[in-house]
């Protein structure tokens, strides 16, 4: 039987030289975290187009613009158009009744203040609301010769925002006493603000913020 032949030993390493480390095998990878799935989409407005929208934008092209968004439909006017887009909507389209009318502050904006209308048609059975901006100490026409009890919903208006509507037979406000100062719906309107001046004078006592 043949005797087997073995591979020389390598050299020891010279006198002082270390030997090399084995090298350590690789760390495994952290786990990859899945990406987050974007934040799904919101709903945004959309154009609303009826028989109704295209006879007012013919009669008043881009003083009126038309939007539908969750169902709700606006005819964003304006200014110039109120009070008579109101009262073609009242007798033209039998919009009879006003359930609302409010405002929204947006005090970084030339124009801060969105006025709107919700109005209501018994016969049709449908709603619309009518949207038009004005800057701060503006006017606005009042709707109470259109619809009576406009009275009641403009006066808080003027009351949380302080806009004034033009022609209303009694323009006061509605909810807090009439020297109170300032208006509780402006975003300018501290959280936690109260008529101090108004509570030591008619309450003899101290505001409790």
């Amino acid at each position: 039987m043949a005797e087997e032949v073995k591979s020389p030993a390598p050299p020891p390493p010279p006198e002082g030289e270390k030997k090399p480390a084995a090298e350590k095998p690789a760390a495994a990878a952290a786990p990859v975290a899945p990406a987050k799935p974007a934040a799904p989409a919101g709903p945004v407005p959309v154009p609303w187009t009826s028989p109704l929208v295209e006879k007012y934008r013919s009669q008043y092209g881009s003083g009126l613009d038309a939007q539908t968004y969750l169902g709700q439909n606006y005819l964003t006017v304006d200014r110039s158009l109120i009070p008579d887009i109101l009262r073609l909507l009242r007798d033209e389209e039998q919009f009879d009744y006003c359930v609302d009318i409010t405002a929204v502050h947006y005090p970084k904006r030339e124009k801060q203040f969105d006025v709107l209308w919700i109005l209501y048609s018994f016969p049709r059975n449908e709603r619309v609301r009518v949207k038009t901006q004005i800057a701060d100490g503006a006017s606005i026409p009042s709707s109470v010769p259109i619809w009576p009890t406009a009275n009641w919903l403009e006066r808080e208006v003027y009351d949380m925002f302080g806009i004034k509507f033009d022609g209303h037979p009694d323009l006061k406000r509605i909810l807090l006493p009439d020297g109170w100062k300032g208006h509780p719906l402006r975003k300018d309107y501290g959280i936690l603000q109260q008529d101090q001046e108004w509570v030591q004078i008619n309450l003899g006592i101290e505001s409790g913020q």
